[in-house]
């Protein structure tokens, strides 16, 4: 079988871990990084990471198709990058899982993969049991939970930040409770996980969330909680972020790149 020809858009925190490790992937090629400025530092950082691949502005710049796409850089790539090549009928892999609480670009990502044929895959990311929470849903869910733990110094640049003076921190503050949709719309780049939880299982408004920073969570802590006809669920996960980003969790790599080799694995979990 011929190694898979891979595009990653996007070369930050998770793009650029990503490209580390399939440098030595035999069953995978790069052949493209999309970054929003091919010839600013980022770009450079591509090319050494993945010197065979083409930098590229655009996917649709890229000298040959590839077989699959890989999103690593945002909000805003769903809507310039992912819908475009879903169109095309190439299949894509998302991280920035949030980006679904908008409704209409949800629909349009439907309705692209439709007319392509191609099919959109939400990574587990930074969370686990999600197999389990899809599979239960089947049956009947009747209450879904997410709690989500992040140190104060995660929730920078955020709405939390503006409320209250996160480095005065002495105690656990709870920054945010409400649906999964809402907290993906006040904390988009916070939120991909209460996203995920909520798409696998009753939804993002029926999911509730609470979001919290705080000073002694050593880390991002997720927990999930659901019941229904399966029975019940109840996870903690204790992740560690990524050096080079607080924000974001180092499972959601290892996430994205297991959805990547799997589509050239012989057998998959």
């Amino acid at each position: 079988m011929p190694p898979l020809r891979l595009a990653v858009i996007g070369c930050g925190a998770i793009g650029s871990a990503v490209l580390r490790h399939l440098a030595t992937e035999p069953s995978v090629r790069v052949a493209a990084v999309v970054l929003r400025d091919p010839a600013s530092p980022t770009g450079g950082i591509a090319r050494t990471l993945a010197p065979g691949a083409h930098v590229l502005a655009r996917l649709d710049d890229a000298p040959a198709p590839v077989d699959l796409v890989l999103e690593c850089a945002g909000h805003d790539a769903l809507a310039a990058h992912v819908l475009p090549a879903l169109a095309r009928g190439v299949d894509c892999i998302v991280t920035s899982i949030g980006a679904l609480g908008d409704a209409e670009l949800a629909l349009r990502l439907e309705q692209a993969g439709h007319d392509g044929g191609s099919q959109l895959e939400l990574v587990s990311g930074a969370i686990g049991a999600i197999d389990a929470l899809a599979a239960a849903r089947l049956g009947g869910l009747e209450r879904v939970t997410y709690v989500g733990r992040k140190p104060p110094s995660a929730w920078q640049g955020t709405p939390a930040a503006a409320l209250h003076a996160l480095e005065d921190l002495d105690r656990p503050l709870c920054i945010f409770e409400g649906s999964a949709r809402e907290a993906a719309r006040l904390y988009p780049r916070n939120a991909n996980v209460a996203a995920t939880v909520s798409l696998a299982g009753l939804g993002l408004d029926r999911t509730q969330v609470q979001l919290y920073a705080d000073p002694h969570a050593g880390g991002n802590v997720h927990e999930l909680r659901a019941e229904g006809a399966f029975g019940s669920l109840v996870l903690t996960l204790r992740g560690q972020p990524l050096a080079s980003n607080p924000k974001t969790s180092a499972l959601t790599v290892y996430s994205a790149l297991r959805a990547v080799l799997n589509r050239r694995a012989a057998w998959r979990i």
